[in-house]
């Protein structure tokens, strides 16, 4: 149990850990989609090899589009490839980075479907058994017996086939990881993956912002009706809704939220400005802010003279 919660917390603690469980979810869903499917040849010349390549083929595409779907590296690298420059120029290598880290994620259910298919090999028996060599089986008394030499004999190359892709792969990852140091520049490997990150990072914050604008943009209008409301209905000698301390102790708590826009045209502004002109990467101006002291307060700054 606690190696799970291990798990499920390491898939939760970024983006990138979320796109690699939702991958390993895909593949292990591509694994019992083809266990559970019925697999029935036509046994048929003229289909069998159309079926198999249809088996084959048309489910690793639907996986490969849905891995795009689901991943978040989709999102932000088309936004940050199509968004006008702005105030901030765009970084092609960071562009590059994202597109790879998609396709790598959403290329592992499709190359799972495949190797399964492949070890399985009821899809190459379908496709070849009509097509080998009587002669090589010319012993057997009856087709039985011929039926099933056949059968082995294709079973057998098809999980070569998938072991050798398999091997194939695993060999060209080591190479790419052990050789790739040798002619990148770990510097700038490292430049791009954070700034990559930092994308995602700021399109999450920015998201979380105007969720509690909207949040609280919402209850200050909702509020400011029916207080205009009870203003319009109630008597003028009867007590306001709102006291005024409380009124302002509301107003004071919830200003760091709207950041001064108070109004529907502010807030499209704002959008427009966000999308059309992001600000540059430079926050010296909010880094060195003077602060006050936790225990300083105006009172402090009055003397008693």
């Amino acid at each position: 149990m606690e190696r799970l919660k291990l798990v499920l917390q390491y898939f939760q603690s970024n983006s990138e850990s979320i796109s690699n469980g939702i991958c390993i979810i895909l593949a292990l869903v591509s694994v019992k989609l083809y266990t559970s499917f019925d697999f029935n040849c036509p046994c048929l010349p003229q289909y069998n090899r159309l079926y198999s390549v249809g088996v084959m083929v048309v489910p690793p595409i639907i996986l490969f589009f849905l891995g795009m779907l689901v991943n978040r590296h989709t999102g932000v690298m088309m936004d940050e490839w199509l968004r006008p420059e702005g105030n901030r120029s765009k970084n092609p290598a960071v562009v590059k980075f994202l597109c790879s880290a998609m396709l790598q994620r959403a290329m592992l259910a499709p190359m799972v479907w495949i190797l399964v298919t492949l070890l399985d090999g009821k899809i190459l028996i379908c496709a070849f058994s009509v097509s080998v060599d009587p002669s090589l089986f010319s012993g057997f008394p009856n087709n039985t017996g011929w039926t099933k030499a056949v059968t082995r004999y294709v079973r057998c190359y098809s999980q070569a086939v998938g072991w050798s892709i398999l091997l194939f792969f695993i060999v060209l990852g080591s190479l790419a990881r052990f050789i790739k140091p040798f002619f990148d520049d770990h510097a700038t490997f490292l430049q791009t993956r954070y700034w990559s990150n930092y994308l995602d990072v700021e399109q999450k914050m920015f998201d979380e912002t105007c969720v509690l604008h909207a949040r609280d943009f919402a209850r200050k209008c909702v509020v400011q009706f029916f207080e205009e409301m009870r203003e319009e209905t109630a008597p003028v000698l009867n007590r306001p809704f709102f006291s005024v301390s409380t009124r302002d102790d509301w107003d004071s708590e919830d200003e760091d939220r709207l950041h001064g826009v108070t109004r529907q045209e502010q807030m499209n502004q704002l959008l427009d400005k966000w999308y059309y002109g992001k600000p540059e990467l430079d926050v010296r101006r909010i880094a060195y802010k003077p602060r006050l002291c936790p225990g300083c307060s105006k009172k402090n700054f009055h003397s008693d003279v």
